[in-house]
């Protein structure tokens, strides 16, 4: 039987177009590779902020602004973007978001002060939010019955960005003498990977309908409308999460080198640890896979809180704060990142999986932009010790208390998806 309907994307890929396993290892590399440099491209600003803070004269305040502000962009982009890629290409919102992104990075040297420098990290959050949208789209449908477990292999991209964003920029700055050169190599690297992506990446990959193999009955428990008290829940540990994360790396370097007197590379080192521990995405989504992920996310969240006590409270040295950066960055970023993500999916049914990506860009990243202004406020006025304690130690029971709204019996886990 011929099928004469029009085509869409949503029925693009079928088994007469089936992917070989090279074709999905290389499609899937390239498109981690989009997300690593995505993730280069947020954190080569935090080490070099006290530079740019010297030559603009930003104070403290503006810099945590302009440090995570961008995520703002993130934020806006979560739900029109959720909503673009259950409709249209997800291959094509990504080839444009990752061109986004790269025009917003090679704007940031030419600034001229803080309002269009803000307007360059904010069009960049754009970009890197419509990405990440569609990316976490594509790994919902086509990883359907172990997203947590792909999400986590995407997260040890990121960490990876996160890891040598800092080494590799603070590195070309040096050689470059001016804290613009990594932008640029940034932003030339990211037009190359949009060519790979259009020339190696499958539709067939990202255009893979959600659960398509499984009967729509099987999703019946959870609720019909994507906004219900699971993403509510789950909604507020994102937000806390966000606000957690960004906190931490925003202003991080610059409470080593002010605070602790670290050197500019000690300081860039410290932070490619959290990268490091961000790497622990992978077992972290192999965990979420397996187990009650409210459970599991209440455990990271003790853990951040834990960690950061101890980070800002007592630990002065530099290899004390290289292993809690490295821990920060597994429990803040491997743990929560990755099983906050999948979580908000399995919140909704599967034909809303771009509105679960979606619904989890808007709140976690809302929040992260104004982590960084509130992290410096509290600096201000209560010290570095004072402002790790209520950011980044007592916030986390607010996310645990979110999760107490949270009923897996109304989600769609891997036991009820498997045949």
């Amino acid at each position: 039987m011929v099928d004469t309907s029009p085509p869409t994307t949503d029925t693009a890929p079928r088994p007469a177009t089936r992917l070989s396993g090279a074709g999905i290892a290389v499609g899937f590399a390239v498109l981690c590779a989009s997300y690593m440099l995505n993730a280069m491209d947020r954190q080569i600003f935090y080490p070099l902020l006290p530079d740019i803070r010297q030559e603009f004269g930003f104070s403290l305040e503006q810099g945590g602004l302009l440090a995570t502000g961008f995520t703002l962009g993130l934020a806006l982009a979560g739900l029109p973007a959720g909503y673009l890629v259950d409709r249209v290409s997800r291959k094509t919102v990504i080839l444009i978001s990752v061109l986004v992104y790269s025009v917003g990075t090679l704007a940031i040297p030419l600034a001229s002060g803080f309002a269009d420098m803000s307007a360059y990290r904010l069009l960049s959050g754009v970009g890197e939010g419509v990405q990440a949208t569609a990316l976490y789209a594509v790994i919902g449908a086509f990883f359907f019955h172990r997203r947590a477990v792909a999400a986590g292999v995407v997260g040890v991209a990121f960490g990876a960005g996160v890891f040598l964003g800092p080494l590799v920029g603070t590195r070309i700055a040096a050689a470059w003498g001016d804290w613009r050169g990594p932008f640029f190599v940034f932003a030339a690297a990211g037009l190359l990977l949009s060519l790979l992506i259009a020339a190696v990446v499958s539709r067939t990959m990202t255009e893979a309908v959600t659960g398509a193999a499984t009967s729509a009955a099987t999703y019946d428990h959870v609720p019909a409308n994507p906004y219900n008290r699971n993403t509510l829940g789950l909604g507020i540990a994102c937000a806390v999460a966000g606000m957690v994360f960004y906190g931490f790396l925003g202003l991080y370097p610059t409470f080593l080198r002010e605070h602790l007197g670290f050197t500019a590379g000690q300081a860039a080192l410290a932070v490619s640890c959290s990268g490091f521990g961000a790497m622990m995405a992978l077992p972290a989504g192999w965990l979420g896979d397996r187990f009650n992920q409210r459970h599991l996310l209440a455990v990271a969240f003790v853990a951040t809180s834990a960690t950061a006590l101890v980070t800002y409270q007592y630990a002065t040295t530099t290899t004390a704060q290289y292993v809690l950066a490295f821990l920060m960055g597994t429990f803040a970023s491997g743990f929560l990142f990755t099983n906050c993500t999948t979580a908000m999916q399995r919140a909704v049914r599967p034909e809303h999986v771009g509105r679960g990506a979606g619904l989890f860009m808007l709140t976690y990243y809302v929040a992260a932009a104004f982590s960084g202004l509130l992290f410096a406020r509290l600096v201000t006025d209560l010290g570095w010790g004072g402002a790790g304690l209520w950011q980044l130690t007592v916030l986390p029971v607010l996310g645990i208390a979110g999760l107490l709204l949270v009923d897996t019996s109304k989600m769609v886990v891997p036991h009820r998806t498997t045949a």
